[in-house]
């Protein structure tokens, strides 16, 4: 157990139903909360279709009431925190990366590109289109027949792309071809594992067998940011995480991150942030206690 894990508990929805890949379940007032009401993670990515009542929760450092009906979209790093739930029915979709079509991997890979905004407001006709893929999926999942893993991998699919959709905007990274795909799924996999320690675009290309430059040309022409950007956003979105949801101090949240020191930190977040670390933890924490 590393130590964000230690600050911030890590729930596997999956595990709690006996599975290792994918979970549906369809959750009642009483289950939102317990548990979640206390900071955490999510293992793998979530969907959360709210078909009734509304919940109020913390995502990352925002406080979202949602009124069904609505979708929200996690990804595996996101800390969230239920504060209370009102006559709330929902449908909760888990799975792993690894339980995902090829062709979907990539596409995940820019989970931030597809679903910016992680709670979407739903028109009655997207809603019923989504309702009919989870209804299929919880009477595969819950019956267990055979090659069912091969019918829900393919509504799962059929749900994340009519949930991008919604969006009404058209990606580069849903366009990708094999390669381009595989090489941002690659990217995306290196950051999140080293991102506290490596932070060059050429320890990523080094790993990768390509040069940085065309490293940064694939990742800027399919997500729209540069390499570096992907790189810096991960680690000022981890410490910003840990200033609201944490009780490390400046320099062990420096340590953690691998900066030489507090000082040198509080550069960096503040050239990317344009507040220093106190600052930002000062606020946000006003803002929502």
């Amino acid at each position: 157990m590393n130590l964000t894990q230690t600050i911030i508990p890590v729930y596997n929805m999956m595990a709690c139903v006996g599975a290792t890949d994918f979970a549906i379940m369809r959750l009642e007032p009483f289950h939102v909360l317990g548990k979640m009401q206390v900071p955490h993670r999510q293992e793998g990515y979530n969907f959360s279709l709210l078909l009734r009542g509304s919940i109020t929760k913390y995502i990352d450092f925002e406080r979202h009431v949602i009124e069904a009906p609505a979708l929200i979209a996690m990804g595996p790093e996101q800390v969230h925190q239920y504060e209370e739930a009102d006559d709330a029915e929902m449908v909760c979709i888990s799975f792993s990366q690894d339980f995902l079509i090829n062709e979907m991997r990539g596409w995940m890979m820019c989970w931030e590109c597809m679903f910016g905004h992680v709670v979407i407001d739903i028109e009655e006709e997207a809603m019923r289109e989504l309702t009919i893929y989870t209804r299929l999926m919880e009477e595969e999942f819950r019956n267990r027949k055979p090659k069912s893993e091969i019918i829900i991998r393919n509504l799962l699919n059929a749900f994340i792309v009519c949930s991008a959709r919604m969006r009404n905007t058209t990606l580069p990274v849903m366009q990708m071809d094999a390669t381009q795909s595989r090489l941002v799924l690659q990217f995306k996999i290196q950051v999140d594992a080293n991102f506290r320690d490596k932070t060059q675009v050429s320890q990523y290309a080094d790993m990768l067998y390509i040069t940085p430059g065309h490293l940064n040309d694939v990742i800027k022409s399919t997500i729209g940011k540069t390499a570096k950007q992907v790189i810096d956003e991960k680690r000022i979105m981890e410490a910003k995480r840990l200033l609201f949801w944490g009780d490390l101090s400046l320099k062990e949240i420096a340590d953690y991150l691998s900066f030489e020191d507090d000082s040198y930190f509080n550069r960096y977040f503040k050239k990317h942030t344009g507040h220093t670390p106190s600052l930002f933890q000062r606020t946000i924490r006003e803002k929502y206690n």
